[in-house]
């Protein structure tokens, strides 16, 4: 069975950092494309980085300089750094991974949710 945890979301003051985690089970981070995805409320998922297998990164315009993907594959667990967080981060964040090997299945998290706010 597979799954992926995320966690590190909390209420956190403009200007302030968090990093989210996505903890994976059942499935090979480090053979897998993994994104995160956020999602406001009234408001359409959308991409906000990506790591491909082969450790390519990819960012949306809105966060690059300020997020970081990385991958530790000795813990199969894919981080989310985020600085210089601004109101407009507030969102439900995702962990989204697709397997690059056996029957390339997608797999999404439960979420954590990130607040900013003053």
């Amino acid at each position: 069975q597979v799954q992926l945890v995320e966690s590190g979301g909390d209420l956190v003051q403009p200007g302030g950092s968090l990093r989210l985690s996505c903890a994976a089970s059942g499935i090979i981070l480090r053979l897998s494309e993994v994104g995160w995805y956020r999602q406001a409320p009234g408001k359409q998922r959308e991409l906000v980085a990506s790591i491909t297998v082969g450790g390519r990164t990819n960012y949306a315009d809105s966060v690059k300089g300020r997020f970081t993907i990385s991958r530790d594959n000795a813990q199969n667990t894919v981080y989310l750094q985020m600085n210089n967080l601004k109101p407009e981060d507030t969102a439900v964040y995702y962990c989204n991974a697709k397997k690059w090997y056996d029957d390339y299945s997608t797999y999404w998290g439960q979420g954590t949710q990130v607040t900013v706010s003053s």
